[in-house]
């Protein structure tokens, strides 16, 4: 991301152990360009209103796009998202961290899994995590919790005990609220992109961001499913006036 203004770096070290080099300071963002790295050593940027290590008691927003690689619609959307965000600053009421792609090798490879066969959205550390999948596709890794991605996701909530976790996808087009206190901004969601707002997929998903959120947690999670398929620059302006109001609001956690 360009800033107009001077932008400041300095060294910064994860809790997980990921390499966080690089604190960008803009003006009304910053950035981390080498947050977190993949086993393919493949760099993933997060950005945030604070500091990361400023956000205890602030309650943001956490924002993932491209959990599965091959749904680059949720990318698009993380990055539109993002680029709104940093336009507007006085538009946004609520502290935010936004991850454009959590996946980067399976986004390279349009896979939904990462680099290691891994479908992340089955990897998170919940109690309820299984060794079962029904398909190669959704095989959840040796043990909860295996992944680097998916460590630096759990580091990041531990981090910064968001109100509201959404990470955007595709398949079929719905808004999938997990945690009741997240069920205003999936109807909100829901009511600016036409999509039904329903508190499950329709089936279980063991080790899912949902599952360790919410079931573990107790965080609100929304999972954003846009229509797969749609056209890339077609997804923002569906969510937009949705992801308006996420961000203009606080939102309570459970």
């Amino acid at each position: 991301m360009q800033s107009n203004n001077r932008a400041n770096t300095r060294a910064n070290t994860h809790p997980a152990g990921q390499n966080m080099s690089e604190q960008i300071n803009h003006d009304h963002y910053y950035e981390y360009p080498r947050w977190a790295k993949t086993s393919l050593g493949t760099t993933i940027p997060c950005y945030s209103s604070l500091p990361i290590n400023q956000f205890k008691g602030k309650k943001p927003v956490i924002l993932l796009g491209g959990v599965h690689g091959d749904e680059p619609e949720g990318v698009a959307l993380a990055q539109a998202t993002l680029q709104w965000l940093i336009a507007n600053p006085n538009a946004v009421k609520t502290d935010w961290l936004v991850i454009p792609c959590i996946n980067p090798d399976g986004l390279a490879k349009n896979e939904r899994t990462n680099a290691n066969g891994v479908d992340l959205n089955r990897n998170f550390p919940a109690k309820g995590w299984t060794t079962e999948a029904k398909k190669p596709r959704y095989y959840p890794g040796p043990h909860r919790g295996s992944e680097l991605e998916t460590q630096a996701v759990v580091s990041l909530i531990e981090q910064t005990e968001p109100s509201l976790v959404i990470h955007c996808h595709a398949w079929e087009p719905c808004v999938v609220y997990t945690g009741e206190t997240g069920r205003a901004a999936a109807e909100k969601l829901a009511e600016a992109s036409g999509y039904q707002a329903r508190p499950t997929i329709g089936y279980d998903t063991p080790g899912s961001l949902g599952d360790y959120g919410n079931h573990d947690l107790g965080i609100p999670v929304i999972c954003i499913e846009a229509n797969s398929g749609d056209p890339l620059d077609s997804i923002w302006p569906r969510f937009m006036t949705g992801m308006q109001w996420v961000f203009h609001n606080r939102h309570p956690s459970e």
